[in-house]
């Protein structure tokens, strides 16, 4: 079977969603969030989750939406924001980038400043 009505793809990745398409999407999960599992009561919050999110790859599309309640949406948006951090550190360490560690000891050859042993403090060339 076909699809009757067009699927809804965003211009962007941060396009607002369409009244008409959240109440679609709503309708297609019946009202349950897609997280905890729990039907969505009239006057509760909730958002649109990209079940596959943007920063790991999903498409800003009405196939990889679904209706999440906000607290259960927060929390899901914050372990993959973690989850990409890790990727991302475990892919710079696979290649061989090191991440920039911080200010340097003092008097050490990174710091640029050399300590003479009369007491006086010259820049290293």
């Amino acid at each position: 079977m076909t699809r009757s009505i067009k699927e809804w793809i965003g211009k962007t990745h941060d396009s607002q969603v369409p009244p008409r398409v959240r109440l679609r999407i709503f309708e297609r999960h019946n009202g349950i969030c897609h997280i905890s599992g729990r039907t969505i009561r009239a006057g509760e919050t909730w958002d649109l989750d990209h079940v596959v999110s943007l920063i790991n790859g999903g498409e800003h599309r009405e196939s990889n939406l679904a209706p999440a309640l906000k607290a259960p949406h927060r929390l899901k948006t914050a372990q993959d924001v973690a989850e990409k951090s890790r990727v991302y550190r475990k892919r710079a360490a696979h290649l061989g980038i090191k991440p920039k560690k911080g200010r340097p000891m003092p008097g050490s050859r990174a710091s640029g400043i050399r300590k003479r042993m009369n007491g006086t403090v010259e820049r290293r060339t």
